[in-house]
């Protein structure tokens, strides 16, 4: 079957002499015979005639010429990006030396009979397990310096974690004695049993730690709480972030973890009394390192050189991920090994130059190609291997795409067992796997690219060139500024059906890099500042009633997940390609998207609330919420009641 050809311009022969003779009536009104007897017509069409048969070659170009001639004007499609998340080792044991984690190390998800190749992610960087035991306790109200407690402690007669009558604010601190950076500690309590009036479940409680260099305490997960909010024994496991430090406390220098009384949420239970510890033991049990998709290919054959200029090579396991580092390709001819390096363009290479360029979207090496000058001679752009000389690859990365964006616990298998490591997982969904660039996608931005010449001035500018730097991101709007400067918003790429409102914050690599990128090609004096848009929730209260026989669960279940899809930054909207940057959330839109779900008969009543995702405070009733030119919408716990 032959491929589809691509349709570049879909104007025929009439197509084109009606739009010349509309332009003859705006350009020469006093032309007025437009019949085909008049020579002027005849001329008309002689010329639709040919540029017709020039429209039909052109649109027997395929895509591999389309991105031929992309690469002579310097467009390259975008590489995959690969998915990235934390993988957590647990020890088998606490330790009194440190483990070590080498950067590398991959980890793999499980292999199924019908499934394909797994997924392999590799770490970042060196994971360093920090031994820890606990060295001081202290309690602290607000406003008040913490108290030592080390003495009640050892002499067994226990210790009240906040005042008689807890208070936000009040805090136990846990001196640890070492600083624990990217590590998990497990707080092991004896507790004297009793009714403080919380909910085991969900205490109002938050751990923190402190990193020394912001003002105040910051808050870090949780992964395992067994104690009920310290009303009974058990085990706190706490990952601390990777910027903790040893600082003072008080007259105690150690690593400082508390736990802090927050204010309960509506309906939540608070404290009446205050816990009380008997006793508590800290030692390191694991620890958390960032990982990204991708696997290790080492000393991969490509291929057999020709001769030639221009030779273009495939890996076997394309794509390729994109790293920091070049890539080296090595060439075993009759006189010895040589070293090529991987450059960015051909145009400064010289005949002798040892120089390749990497295609990583299709897995391709290319050496440097010929030209032929107006005298006739050739003009060479870098070295040209020797006839039969073998090419090789020492290391290069294969994955990305979103085949990395797997769901959490997915990631358990080590590839490499490590000593004293009993288990690894991905304790949150991996994001940021985008596929490499479409020719599509490249024909559109190859146009673009031309008239931006790699210079930022208008706000379409750092758009197109802010999507150059970051194709993992799902979405980017630039805005203008007071002064001279604009803002650029990034919507990072997560799973829409999986989204949690922290998930829509841009994370501090991405953001970085967009800056370092946009900062070398702005114009002199103007200001960038990247940062993630204003997110606006909504919360939808309606009332439905459903067709006989319709099951009531399903057709609520239905109703909420069209509200999450419509109401999405990355997937809303009546187009399904984001909710619009400022549009505003209408009452009628909501009815209509309702009314069109499954099993529902009639929408009766629909009412609109901003609500604030991070606080969960809700507004008054409207029939529409107005956003500002940087705000979307976020979806944020509906309330949809079905009759029958």
């Amino acid at each position: 079957m032959a491929l589809p050809a691509p349709n570049l311009d879909d104007r025929r022969f009439q197509d084109l002499v009606d739009e010349a003779k509309r332009l003859v009536q705006e350009r020469c009104p006093a032309w007025t015979d437009h019949n085909v007897s008049d020579p002027g017509v005849t001329l008309i069409e002689a010329f639709a005639f040919m540029v017709d048969q020039l429209l039909y070659r052109l649109n027997r170009v395929t895509d591999l010429h389309y991105l031929r001639y992309l690469d002579l004007i310097g467009v390259r499609r975008f590489p995959p990006a690969p998915a990235r998340c934390d993988l957590t080792f647990t020890l088998s044991a606490a330790r009194q030396q440190p483990v070590t984690i080498p950067a590398g190390t991959p980890v793999a998800s499980e292999s199924t009979v019908d499934a394909s190749d797994p997924v392999v992610f590799m770490t970042e960087a060196d994971l360093v397990i920090v031994p820890c035991s606990l060295v001081q306790l202290s309690t602290g109200s607000v406003g008040s310096a913490p108290v030592d407690q080390n003495d009640e402690l050892a002499e067994g007669t226990g210790v009240d974690c906040f005042a008689r009558s807890p208070r936000q604010g009040d805090a136990v601190y846990f001196g640890l004695s070492n600083a624990v950076p990217g590590c998990v500690v497990r707080l092991r309590f004896d507790c004297a049993v009793a009714g403080p009036g919380v909910d085991p479940r969900d205490p109002p409680l938050e751990w923190q730690y402190w990193n020394g260099e912001t003002s105040d305490w910051t808050t870090c997960g949780v992964s395992r709480d067994t104690t009920g909010g310290l009303t009974q024994d058990g085990v706190v496991e706490v990952h601390v972030p990777g910027d903790h430090v040893a600082s003072v406390l008080g007259e105690h220098r150690a690593g400082w973890l508390r736990c802090r009384v927050v204010e309960a949420r509506e309906g939540q239970p608070s404290y009446t009394a205050t816990p009380r510890v008997m006793a508590v033991s800290a030692a390191t049990v694991g620890g958390t390192v960032a990982a990204f998709h991708a696997d290790v290919v080492a000393d991969e054959i490509v291929g057999v050189a020709e001769g030639v200029p221009g030779q273009r090579l495939a890996v076997l396991r394309p794509p390729m991920v994109a790293t920091d580092e070049r890539l080296v390709v090595h060439v075993h001819a009759r006189g010895g090994t040589q070293e090529w390096t991987e450059v960015s363009s051909f145009a400064t290479s010289g005949p002798g130059d040892r120089h390749v360029m990497v295609d990583r979207a299709a897995g391709e090496i290319v050496f440097g190609p010929a030209v032929r000058e107006e005298d006739g001679s050739l003009c060479r752009y870098g070295d040209v291997p020797e006839k039969g000389a073998f090419i090789q690859v020492p290391r290069y990365l294969t994955g990305g795409g979103s085949r990395g964006n797997v769901a959490r616990g997915v990631l358990k298998v080590q590839r490499e067992p490590m000593p004293f490591v009993n288990s690894v997982t991905n304790g949150k969904p991996a994001m940021g796997g985008v596929d490499a660039e479409s020719t599509a996608n490249a024909a559109a931005r190859g146009p673009l690219q031309l008239r931006i010449r790699d210079r930022a001035v208008t706000v379409e500018d750092y758009e197109a060139l802010a999507r150059e730097a970051a194709p993992e991101a799902a979405r980017i709007k630039c805005v203008p500024a007071p002064g001279q400067g604009v803002r650029v918003l990034v919507v990072p790429r997560v799973n829409a059906t999986r989204m949690s409102f922290e998930h829509l914050q841009p994370t501090k690599e991405l953001v970085r890099k967009i800056g370092l990128y946009l900062g070398a090609r702005r114009c002199l004096g103007a200001r960038v500042l990247v940062e993630p848009p204003y997110y606006q929730g909504v919360t939808v209260v309606a009332r439905l009633l459903a067709r006989s026989g319709s099951i009531r669960e399903a057709v609520y279940n239905n109703a909420v997940l069209a509200l999450d899809t419509f109401l999405n930054p990355i997937t809303g909207g009546q187009f399904g390609t984001g909710w619009p940057f400022g549009r505003m959330v209408q009452s009628g839109d909501v009815h209509a998207v309702l009314q069109r779900v499954g099993g529902v008969e009639l929408v009766e009543d629909v009412q609109l609330f901003e609500a604030d995702p991070v606080t969960g405070e809700r507004g008054e009733p409207t029939q529409r919420i107005v956003l500002e030119q940087d705000a979307l919408v976020f979806s944020y716990r509906h309330q949809i009641r079905v009759e029958q």
